[in-house]
């Protein structure tokens, strides 16, 4: 695929968008605006390993059973979740129901309900490049899986016993919050939120 492609109201939107109206709807309103704050950045994190593997539709549509089923993200919520609720949830068919994903979204919790507020955000956030030293991707082939911003955060977050980050699934995150706009240059949306 070349560059943006219209969707029907004939605006030019990132190809991948255009696929299903749940992915335009989430293309043109979410994905690649800037989001703050521990426990939503905790939710992004926690839906990006569970789609490792996975189409991000699948997530997507399964997101309000992930709110649900995990208290809405709240950090200090998860973290006090008991074998018992490890138990609802792997018998929750309204989310995935991935054993290691699951224990690593309770271990994460734990973890960062000994964090300091604001500190998941503030070190997210650390690792968002200089807008300016990166050129608008022109086509889906210019995007990268991976950046040295990316590799760096999850080696950071491992390195703080966050679990189930890799340096794809971290670049991931910081697409979808907005810490890099990679939506294509003639795209609708490119620079949206900022």
């Amino acid at each position: 695929m070349s560059g943006a492609e219209p969707a029907a109201d004939g605006r030019p939107r990132c190809p991948w968008g255009l696929s299903t109206e749940d992915y335009l709807v989430y293309h043109d309103t979410e994905w690649g605006r800037p989001v703050h704050g521990d426990d939503a950045l905790f939710e992004r994190l926690c839906l990006e390993a569970f789609q490792s593997g996975l189409s991000w539709l699948t997530i997507l549509r399964r997101r309000e059973g992930f709110r649900s089923a995990f208290a809405g993200f709240k950090i200090s919520a998860v973290a006090e979740f008991t074998d018992a609720d490890r138990e609802r949830l792997l018998a929750d068919a309204g989310i995935i129901r991935n054993r290691a994903k699951i224990d690593a979204t309770l271990a994460n919790a734990k973890v960062l309900a000994g964090w300091d507020e604001g500190e998941l955000d503030a070190l997210i956030w650390s690792y968002a490049p200089d807008p300016a030293t990166r050129p608008a991707p022109r086509a889906l082939g210019d995007v990268p899986a991976v950046t040295p911003e990316s590799t760096a955060l999850a080696k950071e977050l491992k390195k703080r016993s966050i679990r189930f980050v890799g340096p794809t699934t971290a670049y991931a995150l910081m697409q979808a919050c907005g810490l890099v706009d990679d939506h294509l240059a003639d795209c609708v949306a490119r620079g949206g939120g900022r």
